[in-house]
């Protein structure tokens, strides 16, 4: 198992710098005057396919061989990933085959599609997306482009707080959702081996909160079929990303549903931006813990904007 080191996340985004967008950072005053937090958004919505998972999966595809690039690639994922794949993999002339769960948003199976991969549906649990994926990497033999558990999507995931670090100097507090725990895995390791006083927090539903019980409880405890509207954070940790974070980050916060949907609508209603619950859940984690956020300069990266907009929670 292979540990990404803030070193290998500078040569990461060296790697995908002329393929990705360096997303802008947004502040907002009746956020700030709301929380009593000075906050800055990094707003990786904006990114292609609308998610910081663009990231990870084009510096996988680009460390490719030519003999694993004629193979094509293969993952499992909910739909950031899955779409960041199929693009990346398109990209690089590279085929791409997907597995989604079958209750995965109706907006994520259509870019996936639109992106030209194979797509296979599987049931909704992570055991039938592993097995699945499994099956087809042995049909195929294409390359696994884990969604979050594999060093060149973590290193990748890395370059979006590299990219903060250059926006926003001297945060107290860089915040991201957490779920497979990718881009938590790749924030704290550039940030942790850069600027290791900054402190490094993760937000995560109560409907979805393994990774604060395996946080808390030190051992990896992973929740099967959890319920949360943040379809994004609904895997658990993998074995490497548990073991990054329980060495680099300094706090996991749990946020209710109903916390999660005022959030996202606050950001819709007064930043004018498209967020998917996902990106809303570190916002929440503050608005529930004022004191503790009080004055703090933090800094928290949007993950992704894609949802479906017949469904939205705040109709």
């Amino acid at each position: 198992m292979r540990i990404p080191s803030a070193e290998d996340i500078v040569l990461a985004y060296e790697r995908i710098k002329p393929y990705v967008h360096n997303t802008p950072v947004l502040t907002c005053n009746t956020i700030n005057q709301l929380t009593g937090a000075d906050i800055y958004f990094k707003c990786e919505n904006f990114q292609k396919v609308g998610a910081f998972k663009y990231r990870g999966a084009t510096n996988a595809v680009l460390q490719l061989n030519e003999d694993q690039k004629n193979k094509g690639v293969t993952t499992h994922s909910s739909g950031n990933h899955a779409a960041a794949l199929a693009l990346a993999a398109f990209k690089n002339g590279v085929e791409a085959h997907i597995v989604m769960p079958e209750n995965a948003p109706e907006i994520k199976k259509r870019a996936v599609a639109g992106y030209g991969a194979n797509i296979t549906f599987c049931e909704g649990t992570l055991e039938a997306r592993e097995r699945t994926m499994t099956e087809v990497q042995e049909r195929t033999g294409a390359t696994v482009v884990h969604p979050y558990n594999q060093y060149e999507v973590i290193c990748g995931q890395g370059t979006a707080a590299l990219e903060f670090c250059q926006h926003v100097e001297n945060l107290d507090v860089i915040m991201t959702p957490v779920g497979g725990g990718g881009l938590l895995s790749g924030t704290s390791t550039y940030i942790k081996g850069t600027y290791p006083n900054l402190k490094v927090m993760a937000a995560e539903p109560e409907m979805a909160d393994d990774a604060y019980q395996s946080f808390t409880k030190g051992k990896l405890i992973p929740v099967d079929g959890p319920k949360t509207i943040a379809d994004g954070l609904r895997t658990s940790l993998g074995t490497l990303t548990f073991e990054v974070i329980r060495n680099n980050v300094d706090e996991i916060i749990t946020v209710s549903e109903q916390s999660i949907i005022e959030a996202m609508q606050l950001i819709w209603e007064r930043m004018k931006i498209i967020i998917e619950p996902s990106s809303a859940v570190p916002l929440a984690a503050i608005m529930n813990n004022k004191t503790q956020f009080k004055g703090v300069k933090v800094g928290i990266i949007l993950t992704g904007g894609n949802l479906d907009l017949s469904q939205l929670p705040f109709k």
